[in-house]
This record gives C-alpha cells, structure tokens and sequence, in this order.
C-alpha cells in the first residue's frame, strides 16, 4: 500500500541563527557536534551511509538512519527510523544577511491514532534538540 500526503503528517520547525551556514553545517555533520545536541551516533555526511542515532540512558532507544541527501551548507536529509516510525528528516539551510535561516522537516508520521506518540512526542523532542543545536553552532570556531 503506498502512503499519499494526506495518509501522513509533517512537522516543520524554522529558525534564524546568527552562524553562517558553514558553522551550522558543521554542528549538522560532524559527530562530536550532534552528540552535543542530539544523541550518540556515528553519522557521516556521505549519501548512502547507514548509521545510528543512541540513547543509552534512562532509557534505550536505537535511531536507524541512512543519509539520502548531504549537499555541504544546503541541505541534508536522512531516515529515522525507530520503534515501528519510519520517517525522513531535512535540513535545509539558506544563507541570510544575518547569518542562516535553518528550515527542519520530518515526515512520514501516519495520520492515525498509532502515530499520534510519535508525532507529539517528536514535537515536544525537536524543540530542545533545536535549543541544543543552536548553543552547539554558536561554539564552534
């Protein structure tokens, strides 16, 4: 059976940085800078690569991913998959005067009852992930 737009929900979170995309780009990419704002994991900015986002405690939770698109400082998307939500998150950065506008994108929630714990629970996630990411972009050099 194959899922149509409307079978499905999005949340889209949109946020100015005064980082340029470079510096953003990084905190996105490099390993050391995700663990800081999102979890554990062995990503690399290579499209096709499998890896895993980790969360060991209080509780366990396994992310398997796989980039699908890493084009340096516009756009990176990859899977999320875990605990029956298969789902692609985007990033996309545009330069502004100011410094990035950074749009983030995860799709793929089912719009029915069984997703409905997915869906506010990645809401309420992303908004400290996004905190995280913008003390971790404001660091680095």
């Amino acid at each position: 059976m194959t899922q149509t737009a409307q079978d499905t929900r999005t949340l889209v979170f949109e946020r100015n940085l005064p980082q340029p995309p470079e510096k953003v780009w990084r905190a996105l990419t490099e390993a050391g800078l995700i663990e800081q704002w999102l979890m554990k994991n062995d990503f690399k900015a290579t499209k096709g690569h499998k890896f895993q986002f980790r969360v060991e405690t209080p509780y366990s939770l396994v992310v398997e991913s796989e980039v699908l698109t890493a084009t340096p400082h516009q756009e990176l998307s990859y899977r999320w998959d875990s605990n029956g939500l298969e789902s692609i998150v985007t990033w996309t950065l545009t330069p502004t005067a100011g410094g990035t506008h950074l749009r983030m994108e995860q799709s793929g929630f089912k719009a029915d009852p069984s997703h409905d714990q997915f869906y506010e629970g990645a809401k309420y996630g992303w908004v400290g992930f996004l905190d995280g990411l913008e003390r971790v972009a404001a660091t680095v050099a």
